[in-house]
C-alpha cells in the first residue's frame, strides 16, 4: 500500500463523517417540530456506511503490486445511503397547539437529542482521527523526500 492510498482512504472517511455530522445536525434541528399527522412528521435519519476492501474480498494481497488505482482496486468508506428511523413517534396531548389534530394530539419526531449529541461527538472525533492520519502520512512523505539530501 502506497502513501497515496492512505490519503484516499482517510479522505473517504472524512467525507463519510461529514455526512454523519450533517444528518445529526438535521436531526437536532428538527427535534421539536410538531405535526398533526404521522405521515408529515420528521423522522430521525441515519447514514449507512460500508467498508470498501475490494482486494481483500477478491483474495488479492493488499500489500503486493495489485493494490492501487491502476489495478482498479479501492479501499475506504462508502456511503450506501441515508435511512429513516422506524421507531415510534412521540405523541403529546396539546389541544391548544395550532398543529394539534382533531383529538388534540401533536406528533413530535423520534429524535433523541442526547443520543444525537453523542453521535455528533463520535463523528467529530472520527473526522479528527482521519485528519491526523493525513497529517502523519504527509509528514512521512516529507521525511522520505529529505532522505536523498
Amino acid at each position: 500500500m502506497s502513501l497515496g492510498n492512505i490519503f484516499d482512504i482517510a479522505g473517504s472517511g472524512m467525507t463519510a463523517q461529514s455526512l454523519r455530522l450533517n444528518t445529526t445536525a438535521s436531526n437536532i434541528a428538527n427535534a421539536e417540530t410538531a405535526s398533526s399527522s404521522t405521515d408529515s412528521t420528521y423522522r430521525a435519519r441515519k447514514p449507512v456506511f460500508a467498508a470498501v476492501q475490494q482486494d481483500v474480498m477478491n483474495g488479492d494481497n493488499p500489500f503486493g503490486n495489485t493494490w492501487g488505482p491502476e489495478s482498479g482496486a479501492s479501499a475506504g468508506v462508502q456511503v450506501q445511503g441515508v435511512v429513516e428511523s422506524d421507531e415510534d413517534l412521540q405523541m403529546r396531548y396539546e389541544p391548544n397547539n395550532p398543529q394539534a389534530n382533531e383529538d388534540g394530539y401533536v406528533y413530535y419526531p423520534n429524535v433523541n437529542v442526547v443520543e444525537e449529541m453523542a453521535d455528533m461527538m463520535s463523528s467529530s472525533r472520527s473526522f479528527e482521527m482521519n485528519v491526523d492520519v493525513m497529517n502523519t502520512a504527509k509528514s512521512m512523505m516529507q521525511r522520505i523526500l529529505t532522505l536523498g539530501q
